[in-house]
């Protein structure tokens, strides 16, 4: 099977190197489209791959889409550019480049380093993506935040898992939330959703209960705290920006930027 990695980025400098090293052994292609970074991403992409694409950005199923059109080979590999594959998913994705898996696609366990620890609860763990499949069985959607990858046909799982370092420290994870929560705010508000008591006073400590005892997070010490914490927090701003969006009548844009 032929493999292209595809990767979206925008000001990803530091680690867009890691995950195009992961993968150097596996792709025949290589497509990163850049949505204008202010840093030198293209540059750390260029050393890789001379199929680097900038785009404006619309969101994030749409741009992994456009990426996704420019490859050539059946089967992508779809990674973040603050991921990469860990030593054993590499073996196992190298042993099925000499086979043609009569499947549409493959999923794979992803681990996060958060807090300098890697988590193994908390709800982020193992936490199943679905990353290689073929092109022409696979499509993202998602207009706001959390884009899916609609697959059809039977998906098999790979046991390896993809390294996440998603935040890179405290103020990146709160920066994320702020982004994600206006995001999630505005795709409640297009489904005409409303900001009830429940939401801001119990829903949040109820995310809180379930990140921290029922997925097990005190297992993950005080990272798994501190990720409980912000669990909460980020439902009661969604809500909390749910409630301003409706006082302010705010029209909502089919692709936010």
């Amino acid at each position: 099977m032929e493999i292209a990695v595809v990767i979206i980025a925008f000001n990803e400098e530091d680690r867009l190197a890691n995950a195009l090293k992961s993968v150097k052994d596996i792709a025949a292609e290589i497509i990163v489209v850049d949505s204008y970074s202010q840093d030198n991403t293209v540059e750390v992409a260029k050393q890789f791959t001379n199929k680097v694409f900038r785009r404006k950005w619309t969101n994030y199923s749409d741009q992994k889409n456009f990426a996704n059109s420019k490859v050539s080979c059946p089967w992508i590999l779809s990674l973040d550019a603050d991921e990469c594959l860990s030593l054993q998913l590499q073996g196992e994705i190298l042993k099925l480049k000499d086979e043609e898996p009569h499947i549409s696609a493959f999923s794979m366990p992803r681990k996060v380093y958060y807090l300098g620890k890697w988590i193994h609860h908390s709800g982020w763990y193992p936490d199943r993506k679905i990353r290689l499949f073929r092109k022409e069985k696979a499509l993202w959607e998602g207009k706001y935040v959390h884009e899916k990858l609609v697959v059809d046909g039977r998906i098999l799982k790979l046991k390896g898992d993809i390294h996440h370092f998603t935040y890179r420290g405290i103020s990146d994870h709160l920066e994320r939330i702020n982004i994600f929560s206006s995001l999630g705010a505005k795709k409640l508000y297009a489904e005409k959703k409303k900001c009830r008591l429940f939401h801001l006073v119990y829903l949040p400590s109820l995310r809180f209960l379930k990140s921290f005892f029922w997925k097990a997070g005190f297992l993950d010490g005080y990272a798994g705290f501190v990720i409980a914490v912000l669990h909460g927090y980020a439902v009661f701003a969604r809500y909390v920006k749910l409630r301003e969006i409706w006082k302010k009548g705010e029209r909502i844009e089919p692709f936010p930027t």
